[in-house]
């Protein structure tokens, strides 16, 4: 079984994914901002990841999960709203988030030898998706599915995998009540997608029940 580290794991995807990693037998490490059963990681502080990477200092990790996110401007008005400090709010989680954190175990997933890193990411990233509004989160996704793309070709040299994953329309905080699958069923299809996820595929940008996505 598989050690696997998902960030953002106190609730809503990141909740999900540990339930159903750790039901099938993986030894899952979750961190969150203040939770007494995680790991203490603040995404946007590069003193915690540091923090991170010495408690971790010398164990493998399989897969590593970037979960983390905020979706602040649900409901922003062009006219005035989306502050500045939002934006930059939102990309130092969603965007600059996920570098620190590969950063800084990058060493223990190259004393795996299956490396991963599964990127959660969003439809809303897409250039096939412009319906407008929401401008702060789908430019961060945007961004953030770049970066997976350039970090899958800096990381094949070193044989980690890296893949983009569209979770679905989830009901959680940040999908609403009306969205269309539940927690559980993204988290058992990404699951699926993390096992699938190799240096052949990586790069990919793919939703929860396995179709590629248009970047």
């Amino acid at each position: 079984m598989a050690t696997v580290l998902i960030t953002g794991a106190g609730r809503g995807i990141g909740a999900a994914l540990d339930r159903a990693l750790s039901a099938r037998g993986d030894t899952v490490l979750g961190t969150a901002r203040d939770h007494p059963e995680y790991l203490q990681l603040e995404v946007t502080d590069p003193a915690s990841h540091r923090a991170l990477a010495t408690q971790l200092e010398g164990r493998a990790i399989d897969t590593l999960v970037c979960n983390a996110g905020i979706y602040p401007d649900k409901g922003q008005n062009l006219a005035d709203g989306f502050p500045a400090e939002m934006w930059a709010q939102t990309f130092a989680v969603n965007v600059t988030g996920v570098f620190l954190t590969v950063q800084a175990l990058l060493p223990n997933l190259q004393l795996s030898d299956t490396p991963r890193i599964a990127i959660i990411g969003s439809q809303m990233g897409s250039d096939t998706r412009a319906p407008g509004g929401s401008y702060i989160y789908r430019a961060s996704k945007a961004a953030v599915l770049n970066l997976g793309r350039n970090l899958a070709m800096d990381l094949k040299n070193l044989d980690i995998a890296v893949g983009v994953y569209h979770p679905g329309w989830v009901r959680t905080d940040m999908g609403g009540e009306t969205a269309e699958i539940s927690v559980d069923e993204a988290a058992e299809g990404l699951a699926a997608r993390f096992d699938a996820l190799s240096l052949q595929t990586t790069g990919c940008f793919e939703t929860w029940d396995g179709r590629a996505h248009p970047f």
